[in-house]
C-alpha cells in the first residue's frame, strides 16, 4: 500500500490543506468518477469540453479516498475539496502514469511488458507473441484493439491502450495471475497523452508507419516522433515515457531504418527477400489456402521452420517480430515457434465459409498502407478476380480517404465504396472522397461503385463473385458495431456476410463458423 502523501511526494504535486490528512491509502486509480470508490485516487482532469474536477463531488461520494487536479480543479471542486486529501499539480495528466504505477504496486516492475508499435499490424504481432509465449509454456497477456485478456481468458478494457489507470490496473491484475510477459499495443495517441508512462518496457517493437492520425498529428514526422518516445527519450520534448530496456525494429521502410539509427541496440527484423537483418524468412515462403510456411533465420546460426496460418507478407514479418521478442524476453525461440501454428486474429483476413466456391475475407485495413497491403497479399494468392468493399471513418484524418480509395482501385477488379462508421459527419461526403481517389486510380478493368448501406454492399460485393474469386470487406474487422450520429447500431461484417452467403446460396449454403486468420 502506499498512501496519499507519499504519491504527492513522487509526482511532485502539493497537498491541499492539512497535509496529515494525506496518510489515507490508497490502491487504484481511475478518471472516471462513477468508477470511485474507498481506497482509489480520482483524476480529475482538464478535458477538451469539461473539467473532470466537474465530476469531483460524484467521485467523493462513490467513496473516493484522494483527487488528483489542477489549480483549475480546486475552484471547480471548492465546495467538496476539504472533505478528502487533494493532490494538486500543474500538469496532472503528466504524471497521472506514475501516480496509477505507484498506487496499482508497480506491476511492470514485476512483469515484462512488451510494447508493440506502429501503424499497421500491432494486433496480429501481440497475439503471435501470446501464441510464441503460450508455445513456451508461459502464462501470456495481451492489451490491445480486440480488448484484453490473460491465459486467452478475456478481461474488461477500453481503447487500443486504455488510460493510464486502467493500463496499469491490468498490468496489475496479469501480475496477480502470473503472467510471465504481456503484448500490449502501444498507440501514438497513448504515447503522446501519457497513457503509458510509469511502465517498464521490457520491450519496444516498431512495426511500420503509413498515413493515419493526421487528426491529431500535425504531419508525418510528429506522427513518428510520438511513436519514437517508445525508444529514446531524446526523440519528443516533453515525453516522460521511459525508453524500453531492448527493442526490435522493422527495418522495410524509411521510418524503421531511421529508428534503427537511433537505436543501433536494437534487433533488426525485415521481411523482404534477400534482405539484411538480424531476423529474416528464407526467400521460399510457400502457401497453402490459408497457410504459409517458411523459414526463420536469426542471430547466432538460428534457423527454424514456422507455419503460420495467415496470409501475408506482412505477416511473415509480424511472425518474426514476435519470435525476435521471445529473444529477447530470454525464452526458447524454437519452443516459440512451435507455437506459431496456433494463433487465431479475430477480423484480420478472417474467413467467412458458408460453403461457397469463392472466398470471403474480413479484415480490419483501414488506411492506406493497410489497404494496400492486404489486397496485394490477396492478389498474390487469388486465382479470380478481388473485389473490396470499403468506407473511412468520420471524425478522423480526412487526408487518408482518397488515398485509402487509390490504394483499393490500384489493386481490385471491383471497390464498392460504403459507409464505415460515419460518426457525426454527412456519410455521403466521406464516400464521395473514398470514391474520387478510387476513381482517379481505376484502370480500364476495375469497377467502382458506391452503395451507401453497408449490408446492401457487401451483398453486392458477394453476388458479384464467381468461382476463384475473393471478396474483402475491409475497415471494421473484429467490431460489432456502426456508429452513425452518436448511436452505435449493431452490425458485424463477418455475420452480415454470412447471411448474404445464406441468401445467395440457399439451402446449400453451410452453417460454420469462420475461420481466423489475419493481417
Amino acid at each position: 500500500m502506499i498512501t496519499a502523501a507519499q504519491v504527492a511526494d513522487a509526482v511532485q504535486a502539493a497537498v491541499l490543506g492539512d497535509r496529515a490528512g494525506a496518510d489515507v491509502d490508497l490502491a487504484g486509480a481511475t478518471v472516471r468518477a462513477q468508477d470511485s470508490s474507498p481506497g482509489i485516487l480520482f483524476a480529475a482532469l482538464p478535458g477538451a469540453r469539461v473539467h473532470g474536477a466537474s465530476f469531483g463531488a460524484t467521485a467523493i461520494e462513490a467513496g473516493a479516498s484522494a483527487v488528483l487536479t489542477d489549480p483549475e480543479g480546486i475552484g471547480l471542486m471548492a465546495a467538496v475539496a476539504d472533505r478528502v486529501p487533494v493532490l494538486v499539480h500543474p500538469d496532472p495528466r503528466s504524471v497521472l502514469g506514475t501516480a496509477s504505477a505507484l498506487v496499482t504496486g508497480d506491476p511492470s516492475a514485476h512483469l515484462d511488458v512488451v510494447g508493440i508499435t506502429g501503424t499497421s499490424g500491432k494486433t496480429t504481432t501481440s497475439y503471435l507473441v501470446e501464441a510464441a509465449l503460450e508455445g513456451c509454456g508461459a502464462i501470456a497477456g495481451l492489451i490491445g484493439t480486440t480488448g484484453s485478456r490473460i491465459a486467452g481468458r478475456p478481461l474488461p478494457s477500453r481503447l487500443t491502450t486504455p488510460e493510464a489507470p486502467e493500463f496499469q490496473a491490468l498490468l496489475a491484475r496479469m501480475r496477480q495471475e502470473n503472467a510471465r510477459a504481456v503484448a500490449a499495443e502501444i498507440s501514438s495517441h497513448a504515447l503522446r497523452l501519457g497513457r503509458v508512462d510509469g511502465t517498464r518496457f521490457a520491450v519496444g517493437a516498431f512495426l511500420n508507419l503509413s498515413q493515419d492520425h493526421l487528426d491529431f498529428h500535425p504531419d508525418m514526422e510528429d506522427y513518428f516522433r510520438a511513436k519514437c518516445r517508445l525508444f529514446d527519450a531524446e526523440a519528443d520534448p516533453g515525453s516522460s515515457v521511459r525508453p524500453a530496456e531492448r527493442a526490435v525494429v522493422v527495418v522495410d521502410d524509411e521510418w524503421g531504418r531511421r529508428l534503427h539509427e537511433m537505436r543501433p541496440d536494437a534487433a533488426t527484423v525485415s521481411a523482404e527477400p534477400g534482405a539484411t537483418a538480424d531476423w529474416t524468412a528464407g526467400e521460399s515462403v510457400t502457401t497453402e489456402r490459408d497457410t504459409q510456411r517458411f523459414t526463420v533465420h536469426g542471430p547466432e546460426g538460428f534457423t527454424a521452420e514456422v507455419e503460420l496460418p495467415i496470409l501475408g507478407r506482412f505477416n511473415v514479418a509480424n511472425a518474426l517480430v514476435a519470435l525476435a521478442i521471445v529473444d529477447a524476453l530470454g525464452v526458447d525461440v524454437h519452443a516459440g515457434a512451435a507455437g506459431l501454428p496456433h494463433v487465431r486474429v479475430p477480423g484480420r483476413l478472417e474467413a467467412v465459409v458458408r460453403g461457397q466456391d469463392f472466398r470471403v475475407l474480413v479484415d480490419y485495413a483501414h488506411k492506406p498502407g493497410a489497404v494496400a497491403a492486404v489486397l496485394r497479399s490477396v492478389r498474390a494468392q487469388a486465382i479470380g478476380r478481388i473485389a473490396v468493399v470499403l468506407g473511412a471513418g468520420g471524425d478522423r484524418d480526412p487526408g487518408k480517404r482518397a488515398h485509402m480509395g487509390a490504394a483499393a482501385a490500384e489493386v481490385a477488379d471491383l471497390v464498392v465504396v460504403t459507409d464505415d462508421n460515419p460518426r457525426t459527419e454527412d456519410p455521403s461526403s466521406i464516400r464521395a472522397a473514398v470514391r474520387a481517389g478510387a476513381e482517379s486510380a481505376a484502370g480500364d478493368r476495375t469497377q467502382v461503385l458506391e452503395i451507401g448501406d453497408r449490408g446492401a454492399a457487401i451483398g453486392a460485393a458477394i453476388d458479384w463473385a464467381r468461382t476463384g474469386d475473393v471478396v474483402v470487406i475491409a475497415g471494421k474487422g473484429h467490431e460489432t458495431g456502426q456508429e452513425i450520429h452518436g448511436v452505435v447500431h449493431p452490425f458485424d461484417d463477418r455475420s452480415r456476410a454470412a447471411e448474404e452467403l445464406i441468401r445467395r446460396l440457399g439451402s446449400t449454403a453451410r452453417q460454420g463458423e469462420t475461420e481466423d486468420s489475419s493481417s
